[in-house]
């Protein structure tokens, strides 16, 4: 599914900043600085967790204005980043499918305190049957979905107007 949704962003990633929440391992923001992302945060809440994205991304040997680990659940993460004057261009939540509507609503959250600005993308993975759609506030709209057998990545973005 990662391949098949970086295939359908295509050169967006490039010279972009992003935003990679409920990281797990980190490999979606490290697949991005390797498609040519200009840097990445990566956001996870469980230190374990956080651990491997360290570990993974001393691999790539990234310096801090290239890869920032916050260790922190991602509705507080958000409040931060918006507090210091933060952008993305891209962002992507993979939370637990069990709380799979919590991730809907970061990425909502992130539009609205203008973490992602107009023409910019967020991409939910979540559950293939989840309600994404019924779900979202009016401005935010879903631009692609690409449902595999268990799960699928929603790709939302803002009503220009």
């Amino acid at each position: 599914m990662r391949e098949r949704a970086f295939a359908v962003i295509g050169d967006r990633v490039i010279d972009s900043r992003f935003l990679d929440l409920f990281a797990g391992t980190g490999a979606i923001g490290l697949e991005a600085l390797s498609r040519g992302a200009q840097s990445v945060v990566f956001v996870e809440r469980h230190r374990s967790a956080a651990c491997l994205i360290e570990k993974n991304s001393a691999a790539f040997d990234l310096g801090s204005d290239r890869a920032e680990l916050l260790v922190r659940p991602a509705v507080v993460a958000v409040g931060q980043l918006a507090a210091r004057g933060e952008s993305f261009d891209i962002a992507w939540a993979d939370p637990p499918f069990d709380i799979w509507r919590e991730g809907l609503e970061v990425v909502t959250e992130l539009f609205e305190v203008g973490l992602l600005k107009s023409g910019a993308l967020a991409c939910l993975e979540c559950p293939a049957n989840a309600d994404v759609a019924g779900s979202l506030p009016a401005e935010l709209e879903i631009v692609r979905d690409l449902a595999g057998s268990a799960s699928r990545v929603v790709m939302i973005e803002k009503i220009e107007g």
